[in-house]
Order: C-alpha cells, then sequence, then structure tokens
C-alpha cells in the first residue's frame, strides 16, 4: 500500500523533525487515518494549498509548505534573472502556524536566491495583493484559509499583477513540485540565515499608509460621513483576525467617530474560541454583536473574516429583528450606490464595466442595465474578476467600476486584484450613512431596491462530505444532475442548461446549442423562467458541494417560498 510506504518514509527520514514523528508515531495503530494523511498528496489547485493541519502529505505542514514554495522558486527562476530581482511578497493571516508558513516561506525563497518582501506582522490578503504591485514583484503568496475552521490553513499564490495564480501559472509551479521530492529535492535554511542574506526585506506601517491611501480614494460620497457622524453608531468585529488593524484606522481617517468594537473578537487568534467558524455568512458568528447591538441601540453591524477579504453585514430590520445581508444583498446595494452616485458626480464612463461570477444575483444585471452600465459574468473565485480587470488595464477597452461575488467578497478601484474588506467596510459604511442623512435605515435602503427592481432573494446551500468516500460521492452527485437533467425546478420550467465541463448551453425547447467562452468548469447551471436559476458546483477548496439559487418574485414571502421549492427539487440529488 503506497500510503504506508509514504508513512514509513517520513518516520525513517532524518529531514523530518522530533515533534512530528512523534505525532506520526500517535497514529501507528489506526489505518484509516494514516491513509487520510497519506493517500494522495495535498493538491495544488489554481488557489494555491487549503488543508487540515498536521503531518502528512495531504495535510498542511511546513514540508509541504516547502515543497510548494520550491515549485514556486522553480517558476520565478524560470523566468529569468530581473524576476529573481524582483523577489515575491508574502504576508499571513492569524491562523495557527500562518507566520511560521510565512517565515518557512521566505527560507525557501532566499536559499533559492530569490528576493523576498515579508510583512513585519499579519497583514489581510487585499494587502499582500497590493504589495505584489506596490514592489513590482514577479509573484506572492498568502498564508490563509480564509474562513475556514481553525483545524485548516492555507497557501495562496498570487501572479505578478496581484490577482490569484492563474491556471497557467498554477500549472508550471505544479510541474516543479511534482518532479521535487519532498525532501531531498526543497532548498531551505534557517530563518536567521535567511535575514543575514540580505535578501528579506520587511515592510510594515509605511506600506499601510500608502495602502490606505489607495482604499479611501475609493469613496463615493465622502461628505456622507460627515454629516452623520456625531450620532451614527456602527460595531465591528474582526472575529480574530487580520482586519482589525487596517479597519479601524480606515474609520477614524474617513471620519467616523462612534465605532464599537467587539472586543472579545478583536485580538488575534487562531484557535477562533467565540466561534464555530470564523465565517461572516453565518449569522452564529455575529451573536456576541448582536447582543451587544441590543444594549446599545445599533442597527447597523459589520465584521471581516480572518484574512479580511470577506465582509459579512448584519442589520436590525423595521420590526426591530437582527438579520444577516446576503453577499447578493450587500453586492446589490453596493451597484446601485456606486452607479448611481458616480451618475450624480458626472463621472461614471460609458465604458464602465460591473464583474460579478456566474452563481451571483441576476438583480445586478437589472440594476447595471437601468444606469447603462455592461455586466460580465466570470466563473466562480475571484481570481476570474482579476483577470478581467488585468485584461481591462492592457487593452483599455473597459473601465472597472465594481467586482463582487455571492460569497461576500468585493472590490472597487483597481490598486489590488483580490476582493478587499478594508474598501467594503468603507463603502458599505459610507452607503448607511448616505442613507441615514435621508433619514433612513440601510435595511430601507435594500427594501427601496425590491420597489424599484423587483424582489431578488438568493439561496446557497453546501452540503460538506469530507474524506475519500466525500469525493467520490460529490463526482457520483454531479454525474446523476448531468445525466437525469431536471425539466422543472421548483415548479419552474428549465430554458436553458449549461454545463461549464463541455462548455455548452443548451436550449432545453429547441436543443439548439451555442458554446460558452469562460474557461471548462465542473461547473451545471440551469436557467428557469421568470428569473430564477439554480447551479451545482463542487468546492474547489473545501470537502463541499454547492448549490446556488435564485428566485424573483412581487414579494419577500413568496420569493423565498419559491427558494425552498427550488432546494427540495435539488436536495433529492444528495440522497
Amino acid at each position: 500500500m503506497e500510503y504506508r510506504k509514504e508513512y514509513q518514509k517520513w518516520l525513517e527520514s532524518d529531514a523530518v523533525d522530533e515533534k512530528t514523528k512523534a505525532e506520526l508515531k500517535s497514529i501507528e495503530s489506526d489505518d484509516n487515518e494514516i491513509k487520510e494523511r497519506f493517500y494522495r498528496d495535498l493538491e495544488f489547485g489554481t488557489g494555491g494549498l487549503r488543508g487540515i493541519m498536521g503531518a502528512g502529505t495531504n495535510r498542511m505542514n511546513i514540508y509541504t509548505v516547502r515543497k510548494a514554495t520550491q515549485g514556486l522558486s522553480g517558476f520565478v527562476t524560470g523566468q529569468g534573472e530581473a524576476a529573481v530581482k524582483k523577489g515575491v511578497a508574502i504576508s499571513y493571516d492569524s491562523r495557527n502556524n500562518s507566520k511560521t508558513f510565512a517565515e518557512e516561506t521566505a527560507c525557501v525563497l532566499a536559499a533559492n536566491g530569490i528576493k523576498v518582501y515579508l510583512s513585519d506582522s499579519l497583514r489581510p490578503v487585499p494587502q499582500l495583493s497590493f504589495a505584489v504591485r506596490h514592489f513590482g514583484a514577479a509573484a506572492g503568496v498568502m498564508i490563509t484559509a480564509s474562513h475556514n475552521p481553525a483545524k485548516y490553513n492555507g497557501y495562496k499564490v498570487y501572479g505578478e499583477d496581484g490577482g490569484q495564480a492563474s491556471l497557467a501559472l498554477a500549472d508550471k509551479v505544479l510541474e516543479v513540485i511534482e518532479a521535487t521530492d519532498i525532501f531531498g529535492g526543497v532548498k531551505t535554511m534557517s530563518f536567521e540565515a535567511a535575514k543575514d542574506s540580505g535578501l528579506i526585506e520587511f515592510f510594515g506601517e509605511e506600506f499601510d499608509e500608502v495602502y490606505l491611501d489607495n482604499v479611501i480614494a475609493q469613496q463615493v460620497n465622502p461628505d456622507a460621513v460627515s454629516k452623520v457622524a456625531d450620532d451614527f453608531k456602527i460595531i465591528y468585529t474582526p472575529l480574530h483576525g487580520s482586519g482589525n488593524i487596517p479597519v479601524r484606522k480606515m474609520l477614524k481617517r474617513v471620519g467616523f467617530k462612534n465605532v464599537l468594537l467587539v472586543k472579545e473578537q478583536v485580538e488575534p487568534d487562531g484557535d477562533f474560541p467565540t466561534v464555530a467558524s470564523p465565517n461572516p455568512e453565518n449569522k452564529e458568528a455575529f451573536a456576541i454583536a448582536i447582543e451587544m447591538a441590543k444594549k446599545e441601540n445599533v442597527d447597523f453591524i459589520i465584521g471581516t473574516d480572518p484574512d479580511c477579504d470577506r465582509v459579512g453585514v448584519v442589520l436590525r430590520n423595521n420590526g426591530g429583528e437582527y438579520i444577516p445581508l446576503t453577499g447578493n444583498m450587500v453586492g446589490a446595494l453596493l451597484t446601485e450606490y456606486i452607479l448611481r452616485g458616480r451618475k450624480e458626480n458626472n463621472n461614471l464612463p460609458s465604458d464602465g464595466v460591473v464583474v460579478k461570477t456566474i452563481v451571483t444575483s441576476y438583480m445586478t444585471d437589472v440594476i447595471c442595465k437601468a444606469y447603462g452600465v455592461e455586466v460580465m459574468n466570470v466563473l466562480t473565485g475571484f481570481k476570474f474578476i482579476g483577470e478581467k480587470m488585468k485584461e481591462f488595464e492592457e487593452k483599455k477597452n473597459h473601465t472597472y467600476l465594481l467586482g463582487f461575488e455571492e460569497s461576500y467578497g468585493y472590490l472597487v478601484g483597481d490598486y489590488a486584484r483580490d476582493k478587499d474588506g478594508v474598501v467594503a467596510t468603507m463603502l458599505v459604511t459610507e452607503m448607511a450613512a448616505w442613507y441615514k442623512a435621508k433619514g433612513m435605515t440601510l435595511y430601507e435602503g435594500l427594501m427601496e431596491l425590491y420597489k424599484k427592481y423587483g424582489t431578488f432573494r438568493e439561496k446557497l446551500v453546501s452540503v460538506v462530505l469530507e474524506g475519500i468516500d466525500g469525493l467520490e460521492k460529490i463526482g457520483r452527485i454531479m454525474t446523476d444532475i448531468r445525466e437525469n437533467t431536471p425539466k422543472e425546478i421548483g415548479g419552474k420550467k428549465v430554458m436553458y442548461v449549461n454545463d461549464y465541463s463541455s462548455s455548452i448551453r443548451k436550449n432545453t425547447e429547441t436543443g439548439a446549442e451555442e458554446n460558452i467562452t469562460l474557461p471548462k468548469s465542473n461547473v451545471l447551471l440551469f436557467e428557469m423562467e421568470d428569473d430564477c436559476w439554480c447551479a451545482a458546483r463542487p468546492s474547489g477548496t473545501e470537502p463541499k458541494i454547492k448549490f446556488y439559487m435564485g428566485s424573483k418574485a412581487d414579494t419577500v414571502s413568496e420569493a423565498e417560498a419559491l427558494l425552498d421549492s427550488i432546494w427540495k427539487d435539488m436536495e433529492k440529488y444528495t440522497k
């Protein structure tokens, strides 16, 4: 059994430290656990690595991080001496072992003679993306597992444009990784030796201010804050993550005077002790903040995830209940706010474009149409939005206005190429202040949009299927949906079937087919009558299959009931 051979290799290798060997010896009688850890290498995809921390080839540890970095080093050196000198920017979030993994990354790069720009403390994803562009680096690495549970960590690779690694870059890195022995094939040195080599340059507070200058330049109505700053209170939580310092600095600089902090969640802590999962998509993550809001009479709560690339918002509705906004709701509000503001300020460009993913609200299309702004759809993942930004920059054929995905990620401005929780927090709070100046809450602003454009609602259901068996079941579910394509979902007739793995969009009535021009991906999307839709895709970073769905109706209750019906029909495939 190959996994047993690999397990033994680790136990016997002089390159493996004693602590790791002790961990491996503790599972010597658990064949299933050994298999889970060694049956494969931790997959290196377009986003890099992500997995459970621990000893083994299918785990995040210093050895898998070093091997991945040797692959990245091979890519950089393969680009020539200029790329080696341009170097690699590295940052990390608040997760356990993030700093260690960042330093190990720096050590391997330095051992390969590559310049390193290393964050002098934890900093979020958007700052790493900005750092790659700011320093003119050849690549970047962010140590994070985003909003995953505490047992996870990850290794995200960025290209020279500051965007997540392209398919081409990832393939080149993977080619080197696969040819590299995890122990004998990796060059490394001690962190002290790496610092002494002169190849590591740290970046800190001076860099932070330049980054924040770029964020604050994205304000739509700067005066909106000053009009209500004296009595407008907000609650902010970084959920134990890296957003604490940059978000608070930003809020202070733009003029918010009454920012209340969830003290239990301010300090960085990779165990995330106050939440089951540090995910701003989950209302449970805001439980402490909501109790605080009730006591302080605050109707606006905002939070960022550990690497501060996602933002969650909780509002008090007109019935006094605290409700979370979905990523689609926030995206629709931002789209309307930015386009309306730019139109009123006479700076809405004729070639402006909003970029969103294929599983993001159709309400965006309706709003953009009202303002004469083009919408572009891309595959799921912000990397594809970043690629469009790069294309616009090179071809000068569009002006980027906003990019967002339903999973709570937004970017305004072209200073970075990944979603930014700092700029999103700034614009959402500014927008809330703007509505307050009009005598409205942000919740009432959302209801106003429904009256103007129609009541669009969306839902995401994630079915978690861990381990080898789970991976196989996810494959079976996707095959079943393809082979037994539904004719109706939730009582709505399926008009088009989009299979992104075959790049075919099929008309169910005529059988006519047209090509989908996006890259191939294991995604099925069904367009139904009356602006309803549904999609299924396996997650690229977590052991789950995701079902996305959207509805449009006259009222919220009708739209929600329709979503329930759509899910009831799709749920059958998971049984």
